[in-house]
């Protein structure tokens, strides 16, 4: 079907942001999933790391927005946008290998529904895209994560990005159970933006938010309560001000996502069969996406679950990783991708 693998994208679109694969090549694209428009008239300004540079530092008129939310498209004419600019990007990155219009392979949430399964397959294809396949987020992050997802034993995933924690327990080339949580990276930011501006009386950006949570975030307070220094605007006054947190608030303001993340973890459990309940005991749960870096949280979801726990070899690039390699797997998983849609209209 293809002219060789080195024709074909893998793109992990993700909430938060958005990873472009090339086999034998890695990871070509990495920007955030932002873009940058003119409120008076839709016209778009920026995508990518331009549009994010944006946030916060925008005149009235220009706003930057996430066009995806919880994993899924919530505004599918940005999100056409930002498809085609991360396609574009990937072909200006690697013009000898590309073709103007690749297939491209994106994953998804194992929980999204028929219609935003096909609003996802359809804004790729208006992207550019020769021919689109989905695959479903967690079977990638096995796949990236080189677990054996086509031999008949259990594994365990949990990827952890920024709008959804995707539970798996994967064998023979597909997912036997799974949860799909709307609890991740972008939660815990907006929880410690909540619990700073309720003790501290202090309003706080997003930015600063995951600045705390990837510099002193854990999922258990440390016995060495490590602070930081940060600015926000005085809720009373309206002035600028700057306030001490320690690792041990952060901890606490992040308690009630990590119990949610753990709880989905057990809830998946329970609906394991027994034997590949077994396996996953002796090969323990690995843990995938920018979520698995919060310090503690393997740790805490092993005394939760009483399981090893591992974190994954460079857990940022799994999903967008195993995305692309499944394109050397196609005929096994056409009937969880379906048939791919060709795209006859339009551009590139």
């Amino acid at each position: 079907m293809f002219g060789g693998f080195s024709k074909d994208l893998g793109i992990d679109l993700g909430t938060a942001n958005s990873l472009v694969y090339l086999k034998g090549q890695g990871i070509i694209v990495r920007e955030p999933s932002v873009v940058a428009v003119d409120v008076h008239n839709d016209e778009i300004k920026a995508v990518g790391n331009a549009a994010k540079r944006m946030i916060g530092r925008t005149p009235g008129n220009i706003v930057a927005v996430r066009p995806l939310k919880d994993g899924v498209i919530a505004d599918y004419n940005k999100t056409l946008c930002m498809i085609e600019y991360f396609i574009r990007q990937a072909i200006n990155t690697k013009k000898m290998l590309l073709p103007r219009r690749p297939n491209v392979m994106v994953c998804i949430p194992s929980g999204v529904t028929q219609p935003e399964k096909r609003a996802v397959e359809e804004a790729t294809l208006g992207a550019g895209a020769k021919e689109a396949f989905m695959i479903e987020e967690p079977f990638a992050a096995a796949i990236g994560a080189g677990l054996p997802v086509w031999e008949p034993t259990g594994s365990m995933v949990v990827d952890i990005g920024g709008g959804t924690t995707e539970v798996a327990v994967i064998s023979l080339g597909g997912i036997v159970t799974a949860k799909s949580l709307r609890v991740a990276g972008d939660k815990m930011d907006e929880a410690i933006i909540q619990y700073i501006r309720r003790k501290f009386n202090l309003l706080i950006g997003e930015r600063t938010a995951e600045i705390l949570k990837v510099e002193i975030g854990s999922a258990i307070p440390d016995d060495e309560d490590t602070k930081r220094e940060i600015k926000g605007r005085d809720m009373v006054s309206g002035l600028p001000r700057m306030v001490t947190i320690t690792s041990r608030d952060i901890a606490e303001a992040l308690s009630e996502t990590v119990e949610a993340i753990i709880n989905s973890v057990k809830r998946t459990l329970e609906e394991t069969p027994p034997e590949l309940a077994a396996d996953i005991l002796d090969r323990g749960i690995v843990l995938t996406g920018g979520g698995a870096l919060l310090r503690n949280l393997d740790r805490r979801l092993a005394e939760e679950t009483k399981i090893p726990v591992h974190v994954a070899d460079n857990p940022l690039d799994c999903v967008a990783v195993g995305t692309g390699a499944a394109l050397e797997h196609l005929d096994m998983l056409k009937p969880r991708t379906g048939q791919a849609l060709r795209f006859r209209r339009r551009r590139f």
